[in-house]
């Protein structure tokens, strides 16, 4: 089993290029079901999320190619599959945006119930109930969504909460649905953006992608196109967090710092000294003091950055409260983190974090994708040789991570044991 070793305590100083969202690239993939068309997309991540995916499509007879790093070419003519099994499902929750998609396409559709990180229940009862709104028939049989219709039609469909999820997955669905599909209190993360951006590159007819109205009016069927997916908000926020703990003008490129904004805010205010430019972001230690912080939707401060903000609160002069509202059950990490020396403490949804708390090394576990960017973090600034185990859930998310933080100073290395 590969395992990450950390040799905490050095600063960090040179440039990390932010690599192609996670978050962006598996809808964009599962987007490609709509066609029969060529679609190339630029800038996916190599990550395990995204092989699990490609897997997945090539399963439903989708040709799948990657004539080049960071370049999928998509062609599903012959795409008559319509199970998605959960033996891919179960790895991620991505994977349930299949089931949008190849509904609307082919009129039926047998998805796994959905697994991935275990930080939250994350139902998907919002997605199926807009799905039925939109005339599909749904029933659960062993674990599967079963779905079937002659055409989806348009509708107006409210959700109680923003779902990113639900949004991205009616979306793709009122592409090809006959009439106008209305989406009520929609997400309006930059990823449902990006998907917007690729539907209507392939021919689909959006309108306020980004707000919390989106309008689809429904067409026959769609086209190919190429499309570059957008950096990776939270892989920047991961970085811009390493270099508050202990960067030396740590500068990162090649993302999009409107995408990221509370998350620098909140780093900022934290007294990290980070100077930004609309691709670009420095940022350096400073003396560092608590900041309470909110998780919300977007533009809110983002879940994903919960506990990697948190690694920074134990550096901090003083105490600063983490209140969690997204997910149940994302506080899975600071067991471990209390291994290393962490002063954190838990009511409900609320983490206590006091500091400054000098960290020491330990054998760590990951729990989900962003507990385990946390253990990284510490492991950075901890004294001693941090070993992180089950690296499965960090390579779900995180491109190259050793190698990046290997190239400006950190001491880290990823074996086998």
């Amino acid at each position: 089993m590969e395992k990450l070793r950390i040799e905490g305590g050095h600063a960090l100083t040179g440039t990390v290029a932010v690599g192609g969202a996670k978050n962006a690239a598996l809808p964009a993939l599962a987007a490609t079901l709509l066609t029969d068309a060529e679609v190339r997309l630029h800038n996916v991540p190599a990550v395990r999320d995204v092989d699990t995916t490609c897997r997945l499509l090539d399963q439903l007879g989708v040709e799948v190619s990657r004539p080049a790093p960071g370049v999928v070419v998509t062609r599903g003519r012959g795409a008559t599959g319509s199970e998605a099994a959960y033996d891919l499902v179960k790895t991620m929750r991505a994977s349930f945006l299949v089931l949008g998609p190849l509904l609307a396409r082919t009129g039926r559709a047998r998805v796994s119930l959905p697994g991935g990180c275990a930080i939250g229940a994350r139902p998907v009862d919002r997605h199926l109930a807009a799905l039925e709104e939109m005339g599909a028939e749904l029933h659960l049989e062993d674990g599967y969504v079963e779905a079937r219709c002659d055409r989806l039609r348009g509708a107006e469909i409210a959700f109680d909460i923003p779902t990113v999820g639900g949004t991205e997955n009616c979306m793709m669905a009122a592409t090809l649905a006959e009439g106008t599909t209305t989406l009520r209190n929609a997400a309006r993360e930059p990823e449902i953006n990006d998907l917007a951006a690729l539907l209507t590159t392939l021919g689909a007819r959006i309108e306020g992608a980004g707000s919390h109205t989106i309008t689809i009016h429904g067409v026959e069927e769609l086209g190919g196109g190429t499309h570059h997916v957008i950096p990776d908000r939270i892989e920047a926020g991961t970085y811009l967090v390493a270099g508050a703990l202990l960067g030396n003008e740590l500068e990162l490129t090649h993302c999009v710092t409107e995408h990221l904004q509370t998350a620098v805010d909140r780093v900022r205010a934290s007294g990290a000294q980070i100077v930004t430019d609309s691709d670009r972001i420095v940022v350096s230690r400073g003396e560092l003091h608590p900041v309470d912080v909110r998780t919300q939707p977007y533009p809110g401060f983002p879940t994903d950055m919960q506990a990697q903000f948190m690694v920074l609160m134990t550096q901090a002069v003083g105490s600063a409260v983490i209140r969690e509202t997204i997910f149940e059950n994302r506080f899975m990490h600071v067991p471990e983190l209390h291994r290393m020396g962490a002063d954190i403490t838990i009511d409900g949804h609320n983490a206590l974090v006091r500091g400054p708390t000098p960290l020491s090394a330990a054998h760590v576990m990951a729990t989900d994708l962003r507990a385990s960017a946390s253990l990284v973090l510490a492991g950075l600034v901890a004294e001693g040789e941090t070993v992180i185990d089950r690296l499965y859930h960090l390579d779900r998310g995180y491109e190259n991570l050793e190698q990046k933080l290997a190239t400006v100073g950190a001491r880290v290395e990823r074996f086998r044991e």
